[in-house]
């Protein structure tokens, strides 16, 4: 697939629209449901605590996952991103209150490669902290 932007007019330098994404403890309870993922550091703050974790983390995959969607949202199609990888840097800490914690994700086009396909790079904050590092997706353009 690719998206619905045209490859041609997309420069080195573009920002895709930042975005934030709150996260909640009721979050992690369904992205653990549905990615069978129930690690006991998602969801049970005392066990968090005991192996030196601030408090309940959200998963890696769940926080990759929500920083893709700035560049989705942009190419207008999921389809269109035919390579995507991070490293994870700092955890989400997600505090058991009515906000939760909050990811701050932006991007911009890094370089314009062959077969009309962009490298965007994107940072993911939270709390003032970096949380994905090397955080890079391969977009297939119009």
């Amino acid at each position: 697939m690719t998206a619905k932007i045209a490859y041609d007019d997309v420069e080195v330098g573009t920002e895709l629209p930042a975005q934030t994404f709150p996260v909640t403890r009721a979050d992690l309870v369904r992205y653990a449901g549905a990615s069978g993922d129930f690690n006991p550091i998602h969801w049970n703050e005392k066990f968090a605590k005991e192996v030196g974790l601030p408090d309940v983390i959200a998963h890696g995959m769940f926080t990759m996952a929500e920083a893709i969607r700035v560049v989705t949202d942009w190419a207008g199609d999921p389809g269109a991103v035919v390579e995507y990888g991070v490293r994870f840097t700092k955890p989400v800490v997600v505090p058991n209150d009515d906000e939760g914690a909050t990811v701050e994700v932006g991007a911009k086009v890094a370089a314009k490669l062959d077969d009309n396909t962009v490298r965007v790079d994107l940072t993911a904050m939270c709390a003032g902290q970096k949380v994905l590092g090397m955080s890079r997706a391969v977009v297939r353009l119009a």
